[in-house]
């Protein structure tokens, strides 16, 4: 049985300030017990628009926001996933690379997730600034016998990613956001990810931006769909659920959805 916490808030355009936030939510969720701590999309810059500015605060996965994150892994002795703008040489600096990195208390890189697909959807262009990431095999990472997974944002809208993490063996899907406002899309958020969870018999463990600029309702969600922890509007804020692998196994038992499946996912270009 591992300790994961959800941590929301609403990064800006300050990255140091926003180094500062990921250390003292991290501090928070590791003195009520966390072992991982998820942060959201975007952790390290956020602006009013996906535009050049994304671009020009990207760093390298070795630069300092990045280095700062590690260090407070090894401080609170805790794995910390995080948002990030990779720095995209190859794509001579127009573009960045959305980034999930998880680091462990050592401080090391165990995994990394780049978005798949891009948000180019509800009036939103991502791809003007943002390459998308290369459809690999699901990176992952164990704690206590638990295995976790990455994903973020839009994705969520894509059951295929899911799937796929799911097939490499992981229990609990780490799943971070900046959900952009807007009708119903609070609704979307919170059936998608349960969605994703029923279907694939996994935890997902949500944690997203609130307001300004996201929709909050950063979550903990059960194999079998139930939230189990929860944060709503709250601005500043983490909140913690225990998982455990023995759950996985006992909801596959009832619902064997994956076993009996007839199909496979394969990726499209």
């Amino acid at each position: 049985m591992t300790q994961v916490a959800v941590a929301q808030f609403a990064p800006g355009e300050d990255k140091d300030e926003n180094a500062r936030s990921v250390a003292q939510l991290t501090a928070r969720a590791a003195a009520e017990g966390a072992e991982v701590v998820l942060l959201p999309e975007y952790a390290m810059f956020t602006a009013s628009r996906t535009d050049r500015r994304y671009v020009e605060a990207a760093e390298p996965l070795d630069g300092p926001f990045v280095t700062a994150a590690a260090e407070t892994a090894r401080r609170e002795g805790v794995y910390v996933v995080l948002g990030v703008n990779e720095a995209d040489e190859g794509a001579q600096a127009t573009h960045f690379t959305n980034t999930l990195v998880a680091l462990s208390p050592k401080g090391e890189r165990v995994a990394l997730y780049r978005k798949i697909h891009l948000y180019d959807a509800f009036g939103v262009r991502e791809s003007e600034v943002v390459a998308p990431g290369a459809i690999e095999e699901p990176e992952t990472f164990t704690v206590g016998g638990v295995t976790f997974g990455l994903q973020t944002c839009y994705d969520l809208r894509f059951p295929e990613v899911t799937r796929r993490i799911a097939d490499a063996g992981v229990h609990v899907l780490l799943l971070a956001a900046q959900w952009v406002p807007g009708p119903l899309k609070e609704d979307h958020w919170r059936t998608l990810a349960r969605a994703r969870a029923i279907e694939n018999t996994v935890y997902v463990a949500a944690a997203g931006q609130p307001a300004p600029r996201g929709a909050g309702n950063s979550m903990v969600i059960d194999p079998m769909g139930t939230p189990v922890s929860a944060l709503g509007e709250e601005t500043f804020a983490v909140s913690t659920a225990r998982v455990s692998a023995s759950r996985v196994e006992e909801v596959r038992v009832t619902n064997p959805a994956l076993e009996l499946r007839r199909f496979s996912v394969i990726p499209n270009g």
